[in-house]
């Protein structure tokens, strides 16, 4: 009995291992945003932060939809971590040579990207000029971005959530002390600010390499770059003609076929989200801000639970890999534990405390009165978005991306059929109800694919 205790706390111990790092590199993520608003706030002119707003917006969305370079990379290392075959580098490599390829797409097809950027948006033309200076500047980002995806994923899948962390922190540091240097000191306006976020971006890269190379030295030196990267390369962009030239580009086949399939997860993501948004924008200026303040409520959740998601990540994928059952089933009852916990606090937090939360995020009288009508929905979210968060993190482990995918399509309808159907008669109400069943039903779909059809260790 004790043994099997003391095996338990080795299990949380680990959990809280991977789990804290993250929580701390989610939390120094808007921070990146934050400074760049406070410092055009201040430059005396609107349409300066107007046109960061637009610009973070354009490249978010096209970070968000490479995001598979994160998880596809996360969840194939931990399994090669747990097979202990040494196909963690070549997996690596697989990853970045295809952030490379999309970087350099997006670099190449800047103008057209950006054109198409300003006839979704549509903002105020006295603002585009500005928007184009900002991302003129900040596509050269797009490479040292989808790379540390990659990396991220990497370090994930290897179980070190400290590196990221670290990267993340560094990368803020510098970004706020070049940031204000360049616009405080040598007078530049929003030019400044895309250098400063621009050199971070730069900069966590190599910090990331010259980590893997102290770090990982051992693993790196399995590799034989002369060999591998053009089979590998030549897998990425004719997978089936390359198909059976060997174990590595075997790898990155099915590496390849991971991240297309969550490539379209990624876009039913986005279309509920942004949808979301556009909903809110149709109900005015008061209920677009009150859908703005709520939704930090969700956002201060994900913080939290993403980090338990990244542990249940590398947890399962590694003991998936080595067909450790045992191993796996206590880590996801670990996990799930963790979550059920975190999920009774916030709900407790956001019914005590919504209303106090509220306040400091605003002093509008108008905003306040209308998002208490709208609480409940907010303190609901924790408890309707659990089971997604959880089993996320054990199907990016396992690799099983179509059950991410047929649980995110499955809350997608959810989402637009309930707010179609009921808008008429709820209105804002109904925007909210949908975003709950949205979440609701990717963690339900996900569950029952668990239980009946996915394989286990």
């Amino acid at each position: 009995m004790n043994a099997e205790s003391n095996t338990q706390k080795m299990m949380h111990g680990r959990i809280l291992h991977l789990a804290v790092p993250s929580i701390i590199s989610n939390i120094t993520v808007p921070l990146l945003g934050l400074v760049d608003v406070a410092i055009t706030g201040h430059m005396g002119e609107a349409r300066y932060m107007a046109a960061i707003a637009v610009g973070s917006m354009v490249f978010n969305i096209i970070y968000w939809l490479f995001s598979f370079l994160r998880f596809g990379t996360g969840g194939m290392t931990a399994q090669a971590y747990g097979k202990g075959n040494g196909g963690e580098a070549y997996i690596l490599l697989r990853s970045q040579l295809t952030s490379m390829l999309i970087a350099l797409a997006i670099i190449v097809l800047q103008v057209p990207l950006f054109r198409l950027a300003m006839w979704f948006i549509e903002p105020d033309n006295a603002i585009v000029d500005t928007i184009h200076t900002y991302y003129n500047i900040c596509v050269w980002g797009t490479l040292p971005s989808l790379a540390l995806y990659a990396f991220t994923g990497w370090f994930v899948g290897m179980q070190n959530t400290k590196l990221p962390m670290v990267i993340s922190i560094t990368q803020n540091v510098v970004n706020i002390c070049l940031s204000c240097l360049f616009v405080y000191a040598m007078g530049m306006k929003i030019e400044g600010v895309a250098l400063g976020t621009l050199t971070a971006q730069w900069c966590g890269a190599l910090m990331a390499v010259t980590l893997i190379v102290w770090r990982y030295r051992d693993v790196c030196g399995r590799l034989n770059l002369r060999k591998a990267v053009l089979p590998v390369l030549m897998s990425v962009i004719l997978p089936r003609r390359w198909q059976r030239d060997s174990d590595y580009v075997i790898t990155s086949i099915s590496s390849g076929k991971v991240n297309s399939i969550l490539f379209v997860r990624t876009l039913f993501l986005i279309a509920v989200n942004l949808y979301f948004i556009e909903a809110g924008a149709k109900g005015g200026a008061v209920i677009l801000a009150v859908n703005s303040v709520l939704m930090q409520m969700f956002i201060l959740y994900t913080y939290v639970m993403d980090g338990f998601a990244f542990a249940a990540e590398a947890l399962c994928g590694r003991y998936y890999g080595a067909g450790e059952r045992d191993n796996f089933s206590m880590a996801l009852r670990g996990v799930w534990l963790w979550a059920i916990c975190l999920t009774v606090a916030y709900t407790l937090a956001y019914a005590f405390g919504g209303t106090a939360f509220l306040s400091l995020l605003t002093d509008d009288v108008s905003i306040r009165a209308a998002a208490v009508e709208y609480l409940p929905w907010a303190i609901a979210i924790p408890f309707c978005g659990v089971m997604a968060f959880v089993w996320d993190g054990v199907f990016v482990g396992m690799t099983d991306t179509k059950g991410m995918m047929w649980g995110t399509f499955g809350g997608a309808v959810a989402f637009f059929l309930l707010y179609f159907l009921l808008y008429p008669y709820m209105r804002n109400h109904a925007l909210w109800l949908a975003f709950n069943a949205y979440l609701l039903m990717r963690g339900v779909v996900q569950q029952g694919r668990y239980y009946l059809r996915a394989k286990r260790p």
